[in-house]
């Protein structure tokens, strides 16, 4: 159950403490998660080679907490833990490994790191505080580009032929060590390579990837991160003190200088989910919904028919996304009398620079069980599927109200160039007497048309389109706005 290898209390804080957690996984709305398994491997930060490592299985105070779909995950039954540790018997050890030292893994800014500090706010302790951080989803995702598809573990183990993930702390910590040498080679390679050449066999990097490699990597010191879940600040430091400034700038293999260069667009990905991108570049908007055609009505629906299936994202694809359905039809709302309680937040930007607008409404009771329903099937087949992402909840319990869930819906952004427009129609319902028409304001309104008309307690109609999305270690479902009728 316990490995410990050569690990003493140290006063040298200059490896590179490498981790991951397993963890069981929420199965309602407002569950947190319980760690099942620790693993961390100190590297050598010149020669990124293994100087100790430790694991160990964790039993959570709730045995109940272990579900056949965390099972599915990781492999961690309830049996494997009922005589392991408690979080407490090893917090020492733990805190040892970590506390003054360089972090590192795999989307450990979103979920690794605030799993730590939940589990030892949990014992009424204070979590250990690293001296940096490195993100290795977000360095990659900016150094190496998108050639290895979602930039996943799995994914990028698969690219490299390292074998399968298997989900376990240890194993992950050594395919991410793994992983992190082999695209240092690569970029090392390419940066000794004619650009035209680079750019005619790597067809999915970013537009700058050819540049960058070109460029030497300027120093600049870290300002303090803020870890993912808490906001609170993590202390980080310059250019580590074992690397010569001529190393600094010459040795691909420098994790200082990579983390000097990720960190800040670390941080700004720390965002709600409204920020999140689908695996697409942009979000279109579906034809037709003017005439309320396939939009189904909530009285019409029956949540034991409602189900989730991977489909092929266009005819003839090999790639799959995720969709759902009721029975055969593809699943679109029409719901009716909408209450706006938070208007349009558009402080985050897309990739063309146009504002990513999104508002927040209350749910009544019948559209609450749909969309629980449609959040429960598809986090089923994310998960079946071997997605390890952090999965984000639909429905949006609202702190300090009683029986007051919300959701978030999105506007789907124009893709005719224009920085201003979006993709959603705005009609007004009109009334005279018992009649009711409705006049279209506008089919591809401005920023600030929306923001004028979808304050607190405005009342909508919305017909909305369901888009499950799995993107950088984070899933979930966006309720997407295809038409609203202002009351």
């Amino acid at each position: 159950m316990l490995t410990m290898v050569g690990l003493t209390p140290a006063e040298d804080r200059s490896e590179i403490a490498f981790f991951d957690v397993e963890t069981t996984i929420p199965f309602r709305v407002g569950q947190g998660y319980a760690i099942l398994e620790f693993g961390s491997i100190l590297v050598c930060p010149k020669k990124l080679v293994e100087l100790k490592n430790y694991s160990v299985l964790v039993r959570p105070a709730n045995l109940n907490l272990i579900t056949p779909r965390s099972v599915k995950c990781n492999g961690i039954k309830r049996e494997d833990v009922e005589s392991a540790l408690t979080f407490a018997d090893i917090a020492d050890t733990v805190y040892d490994i970590l506390h003054g030292r360089i972090w590192a893994g795999h989307n450990i800014l979103k979920f690794d790191c605030p799993r730590i500090r939940e589990a030892f706010a949990e014992i009424g302790r204070d979590p250990p505080e690293p001296k940096g951080t490195i993100d290795s989803l977000a360095l990659l995702t900016q150094r190496f580009g998108r050639r290895a598809g979602d930039m996943k573990m799995a994914t990028l183990a698969t690219y490299f032929g390292l074998g399968n993930q298997t989900h376990r702390s240890l194993d992950d910590v050594r395919m991410n060590i793994e992983v992190l040498k082999y695209c240092a080679t690569v970029l090392f390679l390419e940066s000794s390579l004619p650009d035209e050449l680079i750019e005619n066999s790597v067809t999915t990097t970013t537009p700058e990837t050819s540049s960058r490699r070109r460029r030497t990597i300027k120093k600049s010191p870290l300002q303090s991160p803020t870890d993912q879940q808490t906001g609170e600040n993590m202390t980080t430091i310059p250019i580590l003190s074992f690397v010569s400034s001529a190393e600094a700038q010459t040795d691909p293999f420098d994790m200082s200088t990579l983390r000097n260069e990720i960190a800040p667009e670390v941080l700004q990905s720390d965002v709600p989910m409204e920020e999140e991108q689908n695996q697409q570049s942009e979000t279109v908007a579906s034809e037709g919904t003017g005439d309320q055609e396939g939009f189904m009505e909530l009285d019409k629906i029956s949540v034991s028919s409602i189900r989730a299936t991977h489909v092929p994202l266009y005819d003839g694809s090999q790639t799959m996304k995720l969709q759902l359905f009721l029975g055969d039809r593809p699943l679109q709302l029409h719901c009716p009398r909408l209450k706006v309680r938070f208007g349009i937040n558009g402080k985050f930007m897309d990739k063309a620079g146009r504002r990513r607008l999104n508002f927040v409404i209350d749910l009544y009771p019948s559209l609450c069980n749909v969309l629980q329903e449609c959040d429960s099937a598809a986090q089923t087949i994310s998960v079946d599927s071997g997605s390890g992402s952090d999965w984000n909840p639909l429905v949006i319990p609202m702190k300090g109200f009683l029986n007051c869930p919300t959701a978030r819906i999105h506007i789907p952004t124009e893709l005719n160039g224009d920085i201003d427009r979006y993709a959603a129609e705005i009609h007004q319902k009109e009334f005279s007497g018992a009649t009711a028409t409705q006049k279209l304001i506008s089919s591809n309104p401005k920023a600030e048309e929306i923001e004028s008309l979808l304050n607190p307690r405005t009342v909508l109609d919305a017909f909305l389109s369901l888009e499950p999305y799995d993107y950088q270690q984070r899933a979930g479902i966006r309720l997407v706005a295809r038409k609203l009728v202002i009351h």
